[in-house]
């Protein structure tokens, strides 16, 4: 965790929330953080401290369930980290947060993942932070410095180890677009939601998500 500094609070309004109400905060939506799959948003994540704690949480769950089981424990491990997105203005914070998070999950897996696939294991790890952690404006929604629209991929579980990946922009993500044929609505009553893709990719196995 950075140290604040008062041209960047002046200048960008970077604020760094302290562990105690990280915690306080997380524990509002205790059961969704413990959750594998349960998607969270950071629109201002600094250097990673709500994202790294989510995760953390999150990989416990991994470790309990399935150190037994290199493979699966690797499958879900994937999908707690491919669940985290944040966005942060300052490029410095961005890849202090991607190497947080990577770290934090070789700390939990070294003595579960085998040797032999570890460094392409990372690599999957490390290619999905890239994709999830993003140097954008998330106002502008746009990328830093650019007009280019903050495009996020979702990763889906497809069929046992098979992941299906889809890109969204933030924008698109953000609009409200009903579902254009018969009308879907939520258990809750609230009519569906359903953001159109940017653009889809074929069926990879998770471990080869990082490969050309």
């Amino acid at each position: 965790m950075k140290n604040e500094n008062r041209s960047r609070i002046s200048e960008f309004g970077e604020v760094f929330t302290s562990e105690r109400e990280v915690t306080a905060m997380l524990n509002l939506v205790d059961n969704e953080t413990h959750r594998i799959d349960s998607r969270f948003l950071e629109p201002a994540c600094g250097d990673g401290n709500f994202l790294y704690e989510i995760l953390n949480r999150k990989l416990a769950i991994v470790k309990n369930r399935y150190s037994r089981n290199d493979g699966e424990f690797k499958k879900y491990l994937f999908v707690a980290v491919a669940s985290i997105y944040g966005v942060d203005i300052l490029e410095d914070n961005v890849l202090a947060c991607r190497k947080r998070l990577l770290n934090l999950s070789k700390s939990v897996s070294k003595e579960i993942t085998s040797d032999k696939t570890a460094n392409k294991f990372f690599d999957v790890i490390e290619f999905v932070l890239s994709k999830n952690i993003i140097h954008g404006d998330a106002l502008s929604l746009n990328y830093a410095n650019s007009s280019q629209p903050i495009v996020f991929s979702e990763w889906c579980l497809a069929s046992g180890s098979m992941v299906k990946r889809t890109d969204y922009t933030f924008t698109n993500l953000l609009a409200y677009q009903p579902f254009s044929g018969d009308s879907l609505f939520s258990d809750l009553g609230d009519e569906v939601m359903l953001p159109h893709p940017y653009k889809k990719f074929p069926l990879k196995h998770f471990m080869s998500i990082a490969d050309d």
